[in-house]
């Protein structure tokens, strides 16, 4: 009699530890899966990370930069490189690096970041390192009404 109750016994001990195990594996696949996306500025269209390079090389550049966005006066003109400036593309003026140059920019303050391409010369007020287009400021802004924020520069080499 006792050695049935032991059988028994590992018989339920075994089916709960079964159970229990299915519905850890079930926990595990019911996640829901998240897929970061970035826009490709060369083809203006969202990209999913995945499908990208998976470890962009990155040169830091600058920390505790002055950004600020262009204004729509400039929307349909000509750059210094000779392109047409567009608010609705992922692109920046800068002073001094070469045009093609892409940059990841990341906001210090919330974590968020984007991928421009320097286009043009500029910005010309003083304190500011660089001007992105206004699509590029409103993905990284925490106060979508400012006209300015501190952000980190890192060049992104082929």
């Amino acid at each position: 009699m006792l050695q049935q109750k032991k059988i028994v016994f590992n018989a339920i001990l075994c089916l709960f530890l079964v159970v229990f195990a299915c519905q850890m594996q079930a926990q595990k696949v019911s996640k829901p899966v998240t897929q970061k996306v970035v826009l490709d500025t060369a083809k203006n269209k969202a990209v999913a990370i995945d499908s990208i390079k998976p470890r962009l090389k990155l040169k830091p550049f600058k920390t505790k930069a002055h950004a600020s966005y262009y204004a729509n006066k400039f929307n349909g003109k000509k750059t210094s490189s000779g392109i047409r400036f567009s608010n609705d593309k992922f692109t920046a003026a800068h002073r001094k690096l070469p045009f093609g140059t892409k940059l990841k920019v990341t906001n210090e303050e919330n974590g968020k970041w984007v991928i421009v391409e320097v286009i043009d010369r500029g910005p010309f007020s003083r304190g500011r390192e660089i001007d992105l287009s206004r699509r590029a400021f409103m993905e990284i802004a925490s106060n979508k009404n400012s006209g300015s924020t501190i952000v980190k520069l890192e060049i992104i080499e082929n």
